[in-house]
């Protein structure tokens, strides 16, 4: 199968693992994703339909525009990959319209603008809701067209919604199957990402979310989780079928940098 990129950046991002992660799915029924994120596990996977949830409204805004009305999407949002909106006072000037507005379709533009031209593909909040990711720097920012027109495609499996994990696995039933990528435990205090929505993601949520799964397998609804292999997260799905893998990180911008570290796939 021909492996498909997600259009946005996305610390976390799950393409360099789509093999794996397959191998540890049924690939029938309904794939159900509580943390979609930039989507490559569903770009990448062969379900009959998809129920693709995540907590930042922006992104499952977006998603449904795409859904609904791709050419309009994409043929306003590649005004913004123009050389003279590739500048930082630019930059921050549309960031700022961003966090003025609360329209949908205008967000969802300018989305795309940011994951695109700020730092290295992150999506962060401060804790009032503002996004405050800064200006990335890059040559020549690229313009996913050919990957918006793919997502678009696919979208027509799916359903978006915007809610906690907690309400997504409320809504699974048997003959689906749950793959989960949550914001990820911290390898150190100050190594947490865990702000895609402003909210954050604490132990609790990580000890819930465990929970949820046990139940769900319970129930007969398989479940994936992908996490930092840590002697927290192997105490938390002790549970599941536990696989190692390594991976490289993708946090830094210099590739060097970008050292390889273990993760678990947690199968319930």
């Amino acid at each position: 199968m021909t492996k498909n990129r997600a259009f946005l950046k996305w610390a976390g991002g799950k393409y360099s693992l789509i093999e794996e992660i397959n191998k540890s799915l049924p690939q029938e029924g309904r794939l159900v994703e509580p943390f979609v994120g930039a989507g490559s596990v569903f770009l990448n996977s062969d379900f009959d339909e998809y129920l693709l949830n995540d907590v930042n409204a922006d992104l499952i805004n977006l998603y449904k525009l795409l859904q609904t009305n791709p050419s309009e999407y994409i043929k306003e949002s590649h005004k913004f990959f123009d050389a003279k909106y590739n500048d930082p006072e630019r930059y921050y000037e549309i960031r700022k319209q961003f966090n003025a507005t609360q329209d949908t379709v205008e967000r969802s533009v300018l989305f795309l603008y940011m994951n695109r031209h700020g730092y290295n593909g992150l999506c962060r909040y401060n804790l009032k809701g503002g996004y405050n990711v800064p200006f990335g720097r890059y040559k020549k920012p690229y313009f996913p067209e050919k990957e918006l027109w793919n997502f678009a495609e696919k979208s027509q499996k799916a359903t978006f919604t915007n809610h906690c994990f907690r309400q997504t696995f409320e809504s699974t039933k048997q003959g689906d199957v749950i793959y989960c990528d949550p914001p990820y435990a911290p390898l150190s205090p100050t190594a947490s990402f865990t702000s895609y929505s402003g909210q954050g993601f604490k132990l609790k949520d990580q000890e819930e979310l465990a929970m949820l799964a046990e139940k769900a397998s319970a129930a007969d609804i398989p479940v994936l989780i992908s996490n930092h292999d840590l002697e927290l997260t192997r105490r938390l799905y002790q549970g599941a079928t536990l696989t190692e893998i390594q991976v490289k990180r993708t946090i830094s911008q210099k590739a060097g940098k970008r050292l390889k570290v273990s993760e678990l796939l947690a199968r319930y």
